[in-house]
């Protein structure tokens, strides 16, 4: 089938480095993973993964790791599951 139609976007310039970084590392170009997403969509008749809202501890979580608080570090894998065991 010939491609005839066009998208235009507007992202933000460090979303679209990271999302090409990851394009490029599976070795797909942008126009092939954007068409990937629509067949996908198509495919579904939705979205092709779950969206949802997340609830208060969720948020505060994710608040915190982006502020570092609270987050605890370990020397090693074996120290991690020590603590935990």
């Amino acid at each position: 089938m010939s491609k005839t139609e066009t998208i235009r976007a507007r992202v933000e310039p460090d979303l679209k480095h990271d999302a090409e970084a990851v394009f490029d590392a599976l070795g797909m170009t942008p126009t092939e993973a954007i068409t990937l997403f629509y067949k996908q969509v198509s495919l579904r008749h939705g979205l092709p993964f779950a969206v949802r809202i997340p609830n208060r501890a969720t948020r505060t979580a994710m608040r915190d790791a982006a502020r570092r608080r609270g987050l605890k570090r370990w020397k090693s894998l074996a120290a991690l599951k020590a603590a935990h065991s």
